[in-house]
């Protein structure tokens, strides 16, 4: 019998144990499935190098926000998505976390092209039976929400750079214009500039920033 290697990644250890019994009692095939646990960035760091010297993890299962990051723990589930693909390239990445808006699904696509994404409100066992399935033999596998926003974010002709899409995004959370600069990176004139642009383009330029960000939900970009 063949065994799979799968690596569950998640700072709520009450929620990766549960992953880690469903998945391991998922019955697929000739495999026997054997789940590794890790709650923090370096705890995953850690399984990840060990086993480029013994065996590869076959799925790794990545929850995107691992514990707020801080000056001690700077890190993401997404920069440990990073490192997986630079030291095992060939073990398929699916991040599972409660994050459902457009522009955090896209750009974790973008960054690191993973072959799964699941909305953690759409977990269950037959969904996490699916995605391993899928995974394995025919990827990607995206659950309904991930997979609502990929289509809304095709369906959408304009097209926005990384910085106006940080603009909106950050806007959106409640960031007031004033502090922008330290996210975007650009002077608050440039963020100006680019904020009545935004306007300009979806077709509101006498409305305010609460009627940008409902002209950019309605396209797909947060």
């Amino acid at each position: 019998m063949k065994t799979l290697r799968i690596l569950a990644v998640d700072d709520h250890e009450m929620t990766m144990l549960g992953y880690k019994f469903i998945l391991e009692r998922i019955v697929f095939d000739d495999y026997n499935i054997l789940v590794d646990t890790a709650n923090t960035y370096e705890g995953g760091k850690d399984k990840i190098e060990e086993s480029v010297y013994s065996f590869r993890y076959d799925i790794i299962f990545l929850d995107v926000q691992l514990f707020p990051p801080n000056e001690q723990q700077p890190h993401t589930g997404e920069d440990l998505g990073l490192l997986a693909r630079k030291l095992s390239p060939s073990s398929k990445i699916v991040f599972m976390s409660s994050f459902s808006d457009n522009y955090r699904i896209n750009s974790i696509l973008k960054s690191v092209d993973p072959d799964g994404y699941m909305v953690k409100t759409d977990i269950d066992p037959r969904s996490l039976e699916e995605a391993v399935k899928t995974v394995v033999y025919e990827p990607p596998y995206y659950s309904a929400k991930a997979l609502a926003a990929i289509r809304k974010k095709m369906a959408n002709t304009i097209e926005l750079d990384e910085n106006d899409r940080k603009i909106l995004y950050h806007i959106s959370t409640g960031t007031k214009t004033k502090d922008l600069e330290q996210y975007v990176g650009l002077s608050s004139s440039s963020i100006e500039n680019r904020k009545r642009h935004l306007k300009s383009l979806f077709g509101i330029e006498k409305e305010n920033d609460l009627s940008l960000i409902v002209a950019a939900k309605k396209r797909g970009f947060i």
